[in-house]
This record gives structure tokens, sequence and C-alpha cells, in this order.
């Protein structure tokens, strides 16, 4: 059975986050990436795996090297699709600060 993975779930993992990191300014092979993590390799392999899966990595091959780089593309998907959510708590926050800074001057009274 071929389940597709879920982005959010994928990113939710800090490992993960930190590989989407390392691959964003430039591409890098499972090797490079794996030694960056204290962790073994297969490990690595299946965050990366998991990431491809859910196309927020793209893998170019180049000879015998297989070569990670973050799908900008995807990355937009899901920054677009958390943007509204971020300004609501953006929003939230802001007037929180208002409140707490009136009550704040009402307590210097």
């Amino acid at each position: 059975m071929n389940l597709r993975r879920d982005v959010f779930q994928a990113i939710a993992d800090p490992t993960r986050r930190a590989i989407l990191t390392l691959v964003a300014t430039q591409a890098m092979t499972a090797g490079v990436i794996a030694s960056n993590f204290d962790t073994a390799r297969p490990t690595v392999s299946k965050h990366l795996q998991i990431l491809t899966e859910c196309e927020l990595l793209k893998q170019e091959q180049s000879g015998r090297e297989i070569y990670y780089h973050i799908n900008a593309k995807k990355m937009k998907e899901v920054a677009d699709f958390i943007e509204p959510f971020r300004q609501m708590w953006d929003e939230r926050f802001n007037k929180l600060e208002a409140i707490m800074k009136q009550y704040q001057s009402k307590q210097t009274e």
C-alpha cells in the first residue's frame, strides 16, 4: 500500500527540519547530510526518504552521487498555508501586548 506522507508530520520532526535547513542553501549528498548528525546513516536516509516523498526535497543524480536539494515551490505552498495563521497570532499577540502596556501604565499611576 502506497501511503502519501503528510508534509506537516514531516516537518514536525526536529531532525527533518534540520535537514531542510542544511540543504536550503546548497544541494548535498546523503553522506554529507548524515555527517552533520549523531545518528546512524540509515536513520538519516529514512528522514531523507520521508522528505522526498513529501516533495520537500528533490533528488538529482550526478554520476554515482544523488544530491538532495530543497523544493522551493513546495516550501512556498507550506508557507502560504501557514501565513494566515501567523497573521492571526501576530494580531492576537499585538492586542495582548497593548492590554499589558495599558495595565502596566495603570499600575504605575
